[in-house]
């Protein structure tokens, strides 16, 4: 296997919703939703090679995940069809973010790949048609390859930018994995959630009315007492919320020593980290910085 580029890596950076609501189902399935995406500076770490070899390979550490169902893979195979790219390429996945915890991993990843291997396989595709291509992959690629924090609307792929200040996050996961299907499935998921008048929102730049609600969380802390165990364990530290559709619990915090202090208390059974909120995706930086030729 000859290698066409040296490797570059880079941080797919995960999210947390600040709000989620939900307005109804569609006819195709899926769900209308008003919600609020914020960035944070962690994420998975992935590295991209170019190949002579007209094959997309991935090594991970994932367990119990198929190939051909992991969003790298069908996002890469994807963009080589597009845009009839005859190299390969060889991706190595390092997994930080909890599968399954609604801080949008697998969908980050994807995006970062359509986004590093369109500037490596030299593709030229303009970012709202690499938006197109993720979207019909998964809902919540877009954000990632916009790369902005975003109010999302339709099924979370109508985005307005949306500069949120600066704030850090304590965001605990237990040892489950959440199924977005089997939330978005359920019967007793609330569906009729008044919708928030979203220009208004926009002009006062003002989130905190509607902070703190999150219409699946009731459900999953029903159905997942593991989830609900952190939900009450954080409450003596803080406002928890759920993101997306969980497992993660997050709080905010303007201030970052105070989230350390309450992460070192986290019981050892729990996956805790602070994260940075942050407005704009790092690969995009990266991307700007790369020289192909070098």
């Amino acid at each position: 296997m000859k290698l066409l580029t040296k490797p570059v890596t880079v941080i797919a950076p995960g999210k947390i919703n600040l709000f989620l609501n939900i307005l109804g189902k569609r006819r195709d399935g899926y769900h209308d939703i008003q919600t609020l995406f914020q960035l944070i500076d962690t994420g998975d770490q992935i590295t991209f090679e170019v190949t002579t070899e007209n094959q997309v390979l991935l090594t991970d550490d994932l367990v119990g995940v198929r190939s051909e169902d992991n969003l790298i893979i069908k996002s890469a195979q994807l963009l080589k069809k597009t845009a009839n790219v005859s190299n390969g390429c060889h991706i190595a996945l390092k997994k930080l973010l909890p599968l399954g915890a609604g801080l949008g991993g697998g969908s980050s990843d994807a995006a970062t790949t359509l986004l590093v291997l369109n500037k490596l396989w030299g593709c030229n595709l303009n970012t709202d048609h690499l938006a197109m291509l993720g979207g019909s992959l998964g809902a919540d690629i877009p954000v990632f390859i916009y790369g902005q924090s975003a109010l999302g609307e339709g099924i979370g792929d109508k985005l307005t930018q949306f500069h949120i200040p600066k704030k850090w996050y304590l965001i605990i996961t237990p040892p489950v994995e959440v199924s977005s299907h089997q939330i978005f499935s359920h019967p007793q998921l609330t569906r009729n959630s008044p919708p928030i008048k979203m220009t208004a929102l926009l002009r006062k730049r003002d989130i905190k009315p509607i902070l703190m609600k999150n219409d699946c969380q009731a459900l999953v802390e029903e159905m997942y007492a593991e989830v609900n165990e952190v939900v009450r364990w954080i409450k003596s530290h803080g406002e928890p919320l759920l993101t997306g559709t969980g497992s993660s619990v997050f709080c905010s915090f303007h201030d970052r020593r105070k989230a350390e202090k309450i992460l070192e208390k986290v019981p050892a059974k729990w996956s805790a980290f602070v994260a940075e909120g942050i407005n704009n995706s790092p690969v995009h930086y990266q991307l700007g910085k790369l020289n192909i030729g070098a």
